[in-house]
């Protein structure tokens, strides 16, 4: 399940990180999200080429969110994905992850609109779900405000994966948007303690503190913890969700319960494909500089115009 050694390249990305210090607590937590806003607007300058982007808000539960939409260099409309960032539902934002929504554009053909929703632990389980299903749920009813024709998939990686998956769930449960596909990479769902890429990988991106104080600002409540709408892996159906891509890492304390879902959905009949990138660790496809990190973004772009027949247009 994993290789011999970490990629290269990934592990000088991860050297050039060490010096970042991981909040936890509520005020280091701000003061980091505060810090890192212009971080972010400095390193995303000159980033990968898309048609056009746009930002914009659109409405919410609790009030309007944040989004950034980008177009592919080609006529639309255009199928569109909705994406949601990484972060452990306490960090991450549409800055952190503009470059992975750049390459997803140019890669798959698609319009993507990457979503800031609300953030733990002011805001915890299950506000940021409610958000990210209400996004869905606009861009379906109103495509013509994107630039799409109606069909859309869902995206994500890490937390934005388990938001991806949980969406797509909701949606086959209560007859809401129909939805193509699902892409989720290094999802957080199914983990536990006693898993071997716990045991063997936890502390290389995410160590076993960082994942328990991320637990504790989402869930708040451990009946959340079983609810299927916070973790899919606790739904007794998945037949009726949207095929699926499911991408984990070698290296990544998140490998197993990834796997453990893509099992999950092939076992109640949902069209998979499972890929695990057994050289990389947590969090590699916004690792700028890595190979396999674009390898992996033009994997899954494949897949999304495969689900939308992209590829005859």
């Amino acid at each position: 399940m994993h290789a011999d050694r970490i990629d290269p390249q990934a592990r000088r990305a991860l050297e050039r990180q060490r010096w970042i210090p991981m909040p936890r607590s509520r005020y280091g937590l701000k003061l980091f999200r505060h810090l890192s806003r212009p971080v972010m607007r400095f390193r995303n300058r000159n980033g990968p080429s898309v048609g056009r982007t746009i930002g914009r808000t659109i409405p919410g539960p609790a009030g309007d969110l944040e989004a950034r939409l980008y177009l592919p260099n080609a006529n639309g409309p255009y199928p569109t994905v909705v994406f949601f960032h990484g972060g452990g539902f306490v960090l991450g934002s549409i800055e952190t992850h503009d470059w992975l929504c750049r390459y997803l554009t140019r890669e798959s053909g698609c319009a993507v609109l990457s979503v800031d929703y609300r953030l733990a632990p002011e805001h915890p389980f299950p506000a940021a779900v409610e958000d990210a299903y209400a996004a869905v749920e606009w861009v379906a009813e109103n495509p013509e405000a994107v630039g799409g024709n109606g069909r859309i998939a869902v995206a994500g990686d890490s937390a934005g994966g388990t938001l991806a998956a949980v969406a797509a769930l909701m949606a086959a449960k209560r007859d809401g948007p129909e939805i193509d596909h699902q892409v989720l990479l290094y999802p957080a769902v199914g983990v536990d303690a006693d898993q071997p890429s716990v045991r063997e990988h936890a502390g290389l991106v995410l160590d076993e503190e960082d994942m328990a104080w991320y637990d504790e600002c989402y869930y708040r409540r451990d009946i959340h913890r079983r609810n299927p709408y916070a973790d899919p892996t606790n739904a007794r159906d998945l037949s009726g969700v949207a095929p699926a891509t499911v991408v984990t890492a070698g290296f990544d304390p998140l490998r197993d319960g990834g796997k453990a879902y893509a099992e999950q959905l092939v076992r109640d009949g949902v069209p998979t494909r499972y890929e695990n990138y057994e050289d990389m660790v947590h969090g590699f496809a916004t690792l700028r500089g890595v190979d396999r990190a674009l390898e992996a973004v033009a994997d899954v772009g494949r897949d999304l115009a495969d689900a939308f027949d992209l590829e005859d247009d």
